[in-house]
């Protein structure tokens, strides 16, 4: 009796892998495209770096691929269930004293391999990925300065922050088409004091294919204890330029809490709570690194069990129920991390919330299933 059972198992699994394979290349694409039209396009028609653009996306992926596992594991496993029990073979199987308990145990297997896929992704590819798309984001800006125009924010805004070679931040008022920066503040600070030394600058620009910043029409103050003691103008001016931080995308150009290693979002959450500092982007950040892979294992549940309640009650789900259910999720999914950034909801709940949603609804289905 063992070795059918393996055989159904088998048969179950082979039966899932290749819409999960599927799915995860349809993400893939997804991701492609919404890159094309938001950062990829815009980049390559102001003159960036074609090989560096593509560094770009590609560094995208990893992020993707450790997303879309889940959702698309639950896909694969509602259409591949759907499709046997639609051709009675889950029918035949239970004819032939294979129980429905082993239809959980081939896809909760792959579900908790897709988990462990899904974490190690994001604990050892994607936050390195995002590390190297801030790098590559430096790069395009200091191969051509005429991209940097991509960073606004909003009306005169430019989201680009570049540091010099004494550390200094050198924030940009505005960054025009063409690569000219308005509004330049470089802040010499001493913790807890007043500023040192504050150079404004009305114009600047980056040297094409260096990291030269050329001032224009500029002025330097001198300052002790918050009195100005000297002050200069100058007509030109250079400053090295240590690091670059733009994002393409607008808003800021620091890397996400949810990109960073977990060793260090533990350390980081420890020390505001430690301070008694509320910061429920971060909290919310930690937990998600935990319940997002752990969604994989929900999902199949939720899978199989509404597998059987359709079995049972004679309902037939097909690939726009299984998309429904898909979207259904992600849109749950953002509901929550949104409102567990912004503090609306208490980080633990906003992260898990969509998983124990999963496994209640997946709970209710085999109780009905189990009373047919």
């Amino acid at each position: 009796m063992k070795l059918p059972l393996k055989r159904f198992e088998r048969y179950v699994l082979a039966e899932i892998l290749p819409t999960l394979v599927g799915a995860l290349a349809a993400v893939i694409v997804l991701v492609l495209l919404s890159l094309l039209e938001d950062a990829i396009a815009p980049l390559l028609a102001k003159g960036a770096n074609p090989v560096l653009v593509a560094r770009l996306v590609a560094l995208n992926v990893p992020e993707a691929v450790a997303t879309a596992l889940p959702i698309a594991l639950m896909f694969a496993a509602l259409l591949a269930l759907s499709r046997l029990a639609a051709d009675s073979e889950i029918k035949a199987a239970l004819a032939g004293g294979v129980p429905a308990s082993r239809l959980f145990r081939p896809v909760l297997l792959l579900a908790a391999g897709v988990t462990v896929l899904s974490f190690a992704l994001s604990e050892v590819f994607v936050t390195r990925a995002k590390v190297r798309v801030q790098e590559v984001q430096r790069e395009i800006v200091l191969d051509n300065p005429r991209v940097i125009g991509l960073g606004e924010t909003g009306p005169g805004g430019s989201g680009l922050v570049l540091r010099d070679a004494l550390g200094r931040a050198i924030s940009v008022g505005q960054a025009l088409p063409g690569g000219e920066l308005r509004d330049l503040r470089i802040v010499t600070m001493q913790a807890g004091s007043p500023p040192r030394e504050v150079i404004t600058a009305r114009r600047g620009r980056l040297r094409p294919g260096s990291n030269v910043l050329e001032l224009e029409d500029g002025r330097r103050e001198t300052f002790q204890d918050a009195r100005p003691v000297t002050v200069l103008t100058f007509a030109r001016g250079t400053l090295p330029v240590q690091d670059v931080q733009a994002s393409f995308e607008g808003g800021n150009a620091a890397l996400r809490p949810i990109y960073l290693p977990i060793a260090q979002l533990i350390e980081r959450t420890n020390t505001y709570r430690e301070q008694n500092i509320r910061m429920p982007a971060d909290f919310t950040a930690l937990h998600r690194r935990f319940a997002e892979p752990l969604a994989a294992l929900a999902l199949a549940f939720f899978a199989v069990s509404l597998a059987v309640y359709t079995f049972r009650s004679g309902l037939n789900l097909g690939l726009v129920w299984a998309l429904l259910l898909s979207f259904a999720y992600y849109a749950t999914w953002s509901v929550f991390r949104v409102m567990g950034e912004n503090g609306a909801l208490p980080p633990p709940f906003a992260a898990y919330a969509p998983d124990l949603i999963a496994v209640l609804a997946g709970g209710l289905l085999l109780w009905r299933a189990g009373r047919r």
